[in-house]
């Protein structure tokens, strides 16, 4: 029995700008994919960002359409002042648990929670359904720094305490988090935006470090894969295209069975033309492929590629929107900004 079936494309795409442009809205119409995700380039202030999210939505007919921002905070923050408070990134916030006291522990957990219930709200109120947050992996000395300081600290047992408290923030805001990047960044010597990192790391040393904050937040509803080579495992492919990660480690040995999306397929870690990433991706086992830079032409390839979204695909996804619902509940900004920034303050 196939487990396809009729639903929205397997396929979640940008747009180009702040208003959602005939061409586009045409294609979306056709298209048909799961959700959305937007960038600066899509979000000038909160009104034209509100219309562009309803816009977005209508032009696949679906209310609940997900949406996703990769809003971590720091350098990596789509919505920015002045409409939006600008979060310290996530070194600001293990540097709370150091050292790691059970008070100071708890202090850093409390302040990344109430961060993210912060960053949560601006989100929620824009009709931003998931946040492409928190980073989980876990930096090693010689790696590149494109996970620098957006990791929370390099204690694997520390970042999952403070993950799951970003997770918690988020969702209490009734928005979404994503875990990234599974099963792990932090070794990674080069910039899966421009080049394929290989870690050539023993499993069994990936199993005791790398793998621990995905493993404690495995029952988070989703994940997002890193364009990496996990020699140890498959040496040929990166996890996105991967069986062998996808199914040993990050469904297996993980044990997540939360939606599972690739990270961006424009990216230049994973070679191959666009058609080809997208197949690969979603027989390798992701749940759905990103596309992120809102290019029509790119857009169309990855389209004409991703199939219907499978049913234990759909399954996972309601299982998420439907934690999100239940989760949600009123976010008191003033009193929360004021509580986190004494945390910061006092430190």
């Amino acid at each position: 029995m196939s487990n396809r079936a009729d639903g929205p494309r397997a396929a979640l795409f940008g747009c180009a700008g702040p208003i959602l442009e005939a061409q586009e809205r045409d294609f979306f119409r056709t298209a048909d994919p799961l959700g959305f995700i937007l960038f600066q380039r899509n979000c000038r202030n909160p009104d034209q960002t509100r219309r562009l999210v309803a816009d977005l939505r209508a032009s696949v007919g679906r209310d609940d359409a997900p949406v996703l921002i990769d809003q971590e905070g720091g350098r990596v923050a789509r919505l920015k002042p002045p409409h939006w408070r600008a979060a310290p990134p996530a070194a600001r916030i293990a540097a709370l648990a150091n050292p790691a006291t059970p008070e100071r522990l708890a202090a850093a957990a409390r302040a990344a929670r109430m961060n993210a219930q912060l960053i949560g709200a601006e989100l929620a109120d824009l009709g931003i359904t998931v946040d492409c947050a928190p980073v989980l992996d876990v930096p090693q000395p010689g790696a590149h720094d494109i996970i620098g300081d957006r990791a929370y600290g390099s204690d694997p047992q520390i970042i999952a305490s403070l993950g799951r408290a970003v997770c918690d923030g988020l969702l209490d805001a009734g928005v979404l988090p994503i875990l990234k990047h599974m099963p792990g960044h932090g070794r990674a010597a080069a910039d899966s935006h421009f080049d394929r990192p290989i870690v050539a790391t023993a499993r069994a040393e990936l199993e005791r470090t790398d793998f621990v904050p995905f493993r404690a937040l495995a029952d988070m509803p989703w994940a997002m894969t890193a364009h990496i080579v996990y020699s140890a495992i498959d040496a040929r492919a990166p996890a996105t295209v991967s069986a062998s990660v996808i199914a040993e480690i990050i469904r297996g040995s993980i044990g997540f069975g939360g939606f599972l999306v690739s990270d961006d397929l424009s990216m230049q870690a994973l070679g191959d033309d666009l058609g080809a990433r997208t197949r690969a991706s979603i027989a390798a086992g992701c749940d759905a492929v990103l596309h992120c830079n809102g290019k029509m032409a790119e857009m169309e390839a990855v389209a004409a590629a991703a199939p219907g979204l499978a049913l234990p695909a759909q399954a996972r996804l309601a299982r998420g929107e439907a934690l999100r619902r239940r989760r949600r509940s009123a976010v008191d900004v003033g009193a929360t900004v004021a509580a986190f920034d004494q945390l910061l303050a006092t430190a």
